[in-house]
C-alpha cells in the first residue's frame, strides 16, 4: 500500500516563512510526479507546485515565494515557502503520481493534509 506522510505547516506571520515535507513509502515501483495543491474551505483545490519528470510548475499566486524541490531517492518532496501572506492560508495536501509495484499503470494519491494559517 502507497502512502504520502505530510509534515511541517503551522501558523506563521504575514512575512515568515514555512517549509513543508512529504515522503512516499510503501510498494512503490516509480514515481511521474510530485506536488503540493491548498484548499480553503469553501473553494476548489488548487496546484501549488509541482515537479514531473525534469520540470517544475508554480502557481502563478507563489512564483517567485516557494520553492520545491525533490529529493528522489528518499521519495520526498520539499516546498519552501518565503513571503507568506494572509491569502496562503490553506489546507497543504500533498500529490503524489505513482505506479506502485505490480501496477502498470499509475495513480494519484494523496496526503492527509496539513493547516498552514498566516496571521495578518
Amino acid at each position: 500500500q502507497v502512502q504520502l506522510v505530510e509534515s511541517g505547516g503551522g501558523l506563521v506571520q504575514a512575512g515568515g516563512s514555512l517549509s513543508l515535507s512529504c515522503v512516499a513509502s510503501g510498494r512503490i515501483s516509480s514515481i511521474n510526479a510530485m506536488g503540493w495543491y491548498r484548499q480553503d474551505p469553501g473553494k476548489q483545490r488548487e496546484l501549488v507546485a509541482k515537479i514531473t519528470g525534469g520540470n517544475t510548475n508554480y502557481a502563478d499566486s507563489v512564483k517567485g515565494r516557494f520553492t520545491i524541490s525533490r529529493d528522489f531517492a528518499k521519495k520526498s518532496v520539499f516546498p519552501r515557502m518565503l513571503s507568506l501572506n494572509p491569502e496562503d492560508t490553506a489546507v497543504y495536501y500533498c500529490n503524489a503520481e505513482i505506479v506502485s509495484s505490480g501496477s502498470y499503470y499509475p495513480r494519484q494519491y494523496w496526503g492527509q493534509g496539513t493547516q498552514v494559517t498566516v496571521s495578518s
